[in-house]
């Protein structure tokens, strides 16, 4: 089912673009239009990306795409000197918690968008499954759910956000996902946002497992801006607060977003709305750096890809970030 976007009633279409022209009467001009052109934007990102003096330079090397709907609009490669590794469109890795944003998207499909009060508090990790470490290669999703304490419920930090995988972990042992081993969960996943979308997992945990390329998430990604899928209704829908040094008492426990930033999580996805630095976009940066966003507008997608060490995902935010602004600005930073 394709959904629709909103529609301004065509009598208040009409008088908007009456008064845009000066009024019912006399000679009209047609508008100018404004804002950067595609080539501004993509220069400008271009030159983000490829900056020596910028927080992209030290996570290079890196692969970059921004897009529309339709299709990518600009892209790079950017290399490291010394660095033998190019990452391009179709470099496959590991994106680590970039997966939880297609497990949501599976749930939100399946449910036609219409999520239980459950849902919600397995997809934006207030459920208690707080003591989630790892799944091994080859488990199934219950077999790695009772690997140690992996789902073990804690009622202490029921209805508190801590980020981890043992929310969706016991969410698709509970809906009836508990065989499926690496392969079958790839395959159901796939069969509700996509069997265009290529998508591996390297161990069964749907919040973390994933591997794929940056031409296959962003295929995702561009279903979302396109309204073919039920999750571009839900981008930042059900907000929770989740910075444990800003969030009021009892609300929020563990956040892997650094403490001077303060964000939300929705279903499956955070939204970047810090106070300070924030511009509202959804993502889901993976530890190892794999950066995929929609802007707070729902018009561009973007995906910064590349594979470092553990805790590289906000790294990859702060080049990510930059780019967004350069291509939304048409003026490099």
């Amino acid at each position: 089912m394709r959904l629709t976007r909103f529609r301004i009633p065509l009598v208040l279409a009409a008088a908007a673009l009456l008064a845009a022209c000066g009024g019912g009467g006399g000679d009209s001009a047609t508008p100018t239009p404004t804002g950067p052109t595609d080539a501004q934007r993509s220069a400008a990102a271009t030159a983000t990306a490829q900056s020596s003096t910028n927080l992209c330079a030290p996570i290079a090397p890196f692969y970059w795409e921004v897009g529309d709907r339709n299709a990518r609009l600009a892209s790079g490669s950017v290399n490291a000197a010394g660095n033998t590794v190019t990452y391009g469109s179709n470099t496959l890795m590991p994106i680590a918690s970039a997966s939880k944003w297609l497990y949501a998207g599976y749930v939100v499909q399946k449910r036609q968008g219409v999520l239980s009060a459950s849902d919600i508090q397995f997809l934006n990790f207030r459920s208690g499954y707080t003591n989630f470490s790892i799944c091994l290669q080859t488990q199934t999703i219950d077999s790695c759910l009772a690997y140690l304490n992996n789902g073990v419920y804690s009622a202490a930090t029921d209805g508190q956000f801590d980020y981890g995988g043992g929310h969706m972990q016991k969410h698709a042992s509970l809906e009836g996902l508990g065989a499926l081993d690496n392969a079958g969960l790839a395959a159901e996943v796939r069969s509700q946002i996509g069997t265009d979308i290529g998508l591996a997992y390297s161990q069964p945990q749907p919040a973390g497992g994933g591997a794929s390329t940056a031409d296959d998430y962003a295929r995702y990604l561009r279903k979302l801006l396109g309204d073919t899928l039920w999750m571009s209704a839900a981008l930042g829908t059900h907000p929770v607060c989740t910075n444990p040094t800003t969030c009021p008492a009892g609300q929020a426990i563990s956040t892997p977003i650094p403490s001077n930033e303060s964000w939300h999580y929705s279903v499956g996805h955070w939204v970047e709305d810090d106070p300070v630095v924030g511009d509202g976009a959804f993502s889901s940066p993976g530890a190892f750096g794999f950066y995929p966003w929609v802007d707070a507008s729902k018009t561009w997608y973007g995906v910064l890809a590349r594979q470092d060490s553990a805790g590289s995902g906000v790294d990859s935010v702060y080049c990510g970030r930059l780019i967004r602004k350069a291509w939304v600005t048409g003026v490099a930073q």
